[in-house]
């Protein structure tokens, strides 16, 4: 009983308290579980040797399956601020240091209490960090670079492969390599953190104004001497009037929601809850329609789709828990 929660409880205890990464450890815990399998056959079939494999492979092979669902989020616009992403990284390898814990407590049985100490909080810090840092890297370059695509999270991979290859190479005594990680890496993330938290903060303050102003530019009468006037103006001449107006529409719906949006965030931090109206259901139930009869070409940034998204969390769930940095 007690080396189980050596090796399981360490790994829950960085997450804390949030709900919403349940799903995540449970994708992680997938990824291990393909990962058991892979290394698995690759050494039932006699093609690599158990050390090969620890030093070289399972570096590569683990963390490209780890990166499998961070990928997913963010290319999907899930993922709305670089500590929501490495928090979502941390929970994907949670999942997978609590199989990989579950399988050594089976295989090892009844070791010292030492080695799960070791074991614990070794692999919590090395699979969550690991996940969480390319969860970073990823999301800063996609949204300094929208179009880079899977290119983005190459640099993170790098890393993670690194340091976890580092890690297997067991160039320093178990208890000192994790006591590194459990230094290193935590102080990177609360980094991450810090300048996280800045960064969120003057986009709520600069976005807010911005949104504020672009709506009253809207709904004003002089809306055709707005940039968003001007590009559907150059816009009559290939769409019918009826296209343009349900464009305008769209734009005004959008700032909208963007508002609200940062109403919500803005409360949350405060601690006041924001109840879920019928408004919202109905601004997002319009925006849904003018999207499918306008379709994509009202353009709008990864930021944005990450807002409507959590604003359909809200009103498919009601008043809940929402990250933010």
């Amino acid at each position: 009983m007690v080396n189980t929660m050596l090796a399981l409880v360490p790994v829950l205890v960085f997450l804390g308290p949030l709900k919403i990464v349940i799903r995540l450890i449970a994708a992680g815990a997938v990824t291990a579980f393909a990962g058991a399998l892979l290394h698995g056959w690759l050494l039932d079939t006699g093609r690599i040797s158990q050390t090969a494999l620890s030093h070289w492979v399972a570096p590569i092979t683990e963390e490209m399956l780890k990166a499998l669902p961070v990928i997913w989020l963010v290319l999907r616009k899930r993922v709305g601020f670089l500590v929501d992403a490495a928090i979502l990284g941390f929970a994907v390898g949670a999942g997978f240091a609590l199989v990989e814990n579950v399988e050594y407590l089976r295989a090892l049985g009844e070791s010292s209490v030492f080695l799960w100490i070791v074991r614990g909080f070794g692999t919590a810090v090395l699979h969550g960090g690991t996940t969480s840092i390319l969860a970073v890297l990823g999301k800063g370059l996609e949204e300094r670079r929208p179009g880079a695509g899977l290119a983005a999270f190459l640099p993170g991979l790098a890393a993670a492969i690194a340091i976890h290859s580092l890690y297997n190479q067991f160039l320093l005594p178990p208890m000192v390599a994790t006591l590194v990680l459990f230094v290193t890496l935590p102080a990177l993330l609360v980094t991450v953190f810090a300048l996280s938290e800045r960064s969120t903060r003057a986009w709520l303050g600069a976005g807010f104004d911005s949104d504020i102003d672009m709506l009253q530019s809207i709904l004003s009468e002089d809306v055709e001497q707005t940039r968003i006037g001007q590009y559907l103006l150059a816009l009559q001449s290939r769409f019918d009037g009826s296209v343009v107006a349900d464009m305008l529409c769209l734009v005004r719906v959008r700032v909208e929601l963007s508002i609200r949006a940062k109403g919500v965030l803005m409360a949350r931090e405060a601690g006041v809850p924001m109840p879920v109206g019928e408004d919202l259901r109905a601004n997002l139930n319009e925006l849904r329609y003018l999207e499918s009869s306008i379709g994509r070409t009202v353009p709008s940034s990864g930021r944005d789709l990450w807002q409507i998204h959590m604003l359909e969390a809200e009103g498919a769930s009601g008043p809940r828990r929402v990250p933010i940095a």
